[in-house]
């Protein structure tokens, strides 16, 4: 069993609460950092711990607090991204429900380490419950003494706000997001600038995913370097996973990075295998806008290596034969699914969600979205496919945000690696409305090596 740096406590009735929280050791880092390190010393320590952006980009955290400009006078901002919207993904959610002090506390830390002396949670607008405990929270730090004026004696001031989220999904991009707070439509701004130095409000900002400002807590009380020695390579740590799907245990798990992706889905401390005996098909292993894998490829690298849950191993064979840990939405299929609809269904969502900013993606996602209607609806043709794989390429790479990304990839990998179910769907038009493709040969043992080169 891994180290549960971030949930070790989740079960402890009354952990959301400031006396039971501070009880079970909570706030010490806070007391720690305000009253025995510097804010450089904060920074150095993330940056020893090798920890990762796990929102999905996976950027080094403390690389990305040290581009932060500091120009003399002029306001600094930390702002925590909780406006988890990626379809799969719901462990920021399940963090901010059950522990919301953790959160709170990695703020005031974070907050100090960057100089800022507001700061705010932007949190998706329909978590109403998880925005009220929140605020609860902050409400009970705040009359402990360690929000507000002069934290804990140490002459450090800092006033953190939760912010309802403005209803989509593209306010999880982080200038989408600064541009919301701020009260405005959420439309990405180009960069450069990049918000370290032109931010909220125009001044230098730093924002994280809810999941990596917690994890900050574990780094000051152990140090960066223990932290560093769990994981495995550059992905260092423990992880969040939203495990949904088709498995037996679904649910919010947390992961030493390196563990066997086998062991992750089929032990019964994790996903306890596929549900109601049926078979691994498919898995979306870091939410819905990361590349779909089939059960082999899933399980196994191109080279016939098991796969494990890590930024590395995951991303193994790039595009062609691997995926990405992305934001921890993790999604399996069984046997019965189809993933006809369910990229349809991925192309829905992320028409709906387009800003409309850039021709590119307002338009490509709308042609996919109507494509994959008829492949899924039983009038589709043979040139649908290799239409989908051009309308994916003209809008990948060619946004201002990742969003024309995030909708591309999914459509391209499932063709890649389901292309016969797709022409299936040509061919069997009729039959393809009322029953699905099945299994096939999705699962079955990869050929050697030097056979697929």
């Amino acid at each position: 069993m891994g180290r549960k740096l971030l949930l070790e406590h989740i079960n402890v009735p009354g952990i959301n609460t400031f006396d039971v929280y501070r009880s079970k050791g909570g706030y010490a880092s806070v007391e720690k950092a305000l009253k025995t390190m510097s804010p450089e010393e904060i920074v150095e320590e993330v940056k020893k711990s090798g920890l990762r952006g796990r929102g999905g980009a996976g950027f080094p955290t403390g690389m990305k607090w040290s581009f932060l400009a500091k120009p003399e006078g002029v306001e600094r901002y930390l702002v925590c991204n909780a406006d988890e919207s990626e379809p799969g993904t719901f462990k920021d959610r399940y963090l901010m429900t059950y522990i919301p002090h953790l959160l709170i506390e990695g703020m005031i830390v974070a907050s100090f380490a960057l100089g800022a002396k507001t700061s705010y949670i932007y949190v998706r607008g329909e978590m109403m419950p998880q925005i009220r405990i929140l605020e609860r929270a902050i409400a009970e730090a705040k009359a402990k003494g360690f929000l507000g004026k002069n934290i804990l004696g140490s002459g450090y001031d800092l006033e953190l706000y939760v912010q309802p989220g403005g209803g989509a999904y593209i306010c999880g991009e982080e200038t989408a997001l600064l541009e919301s707070l701020e009260g405005k439509r959420g439309n990405p701004r180009i960069k450069p600038p990049f918000p370290a130095i032109a931010g909220l409000y125009g001044c230098p900002t730093v924002v994280n995913n809810v999941e990596s400002i917690a994890a900050v807590v574990p780094i000051i009380n152990e140090g960066g370097e223990e932290y560093s020695k769990l994981g495995i390579g550059r992905s260092t740590g423990t992880k969040l996973i939203s495990a949904g799907g088709n498995v037996k245990k679904p649910g919010v798990y947390e992961i030493d990075l390196g563990l066997p992706v086998e062991e992750f889905l089929y032990s019964d401390e994790y996903c306890g295998g596929i549900a109601n005996g049926k078979r691994l098909k498919a898995v979306v292993a870091g939410g819905s806008s990361v590349p779909i894998l089939p059960a082999n490829l899933f399980l196994k690298t191109i080279n016939n290596e098991p796969r494990l849950m890590s930024y590395e191993s995951l991303s193994d064979g790039g595009f062609v034969s691997g995926t990405m840990m992305g934001s921890g939405g993790f999604i399996a299929y069984d046997e019965d699914q189809c993933i006809v609809r369910n990229t349809w269904n991925f192309t829905r969502f992320y028409h709906h969600e387009s800003c409309g900013q850039c021709s590119p993606c307002r338009e490509g996602t709308g042609w996919m979205e109507k494509v994959l209607h008829r492949l899924e609806h039983g009038h589709g043709r043979m040139s649908d496919m290799d239409l989908l794989v051009d309308v994916s390429k003209k809008i990948e790479g060619n946004t201002i945000c990742p969003l024309g990304d995030a909708a591309a990839w999914p459509v391209a990998s499932a063709i890649r690696h389901f292309r016969d179910e797709f022409e299936w769907h040509v061919t069997h038009g009729a039959e393809a409305v009322t029953r699905n493709f099945g299994l096939a040969h999705y699962a079955d043992p990869l050929p050697k090596p030097e056979v697929l080169a």
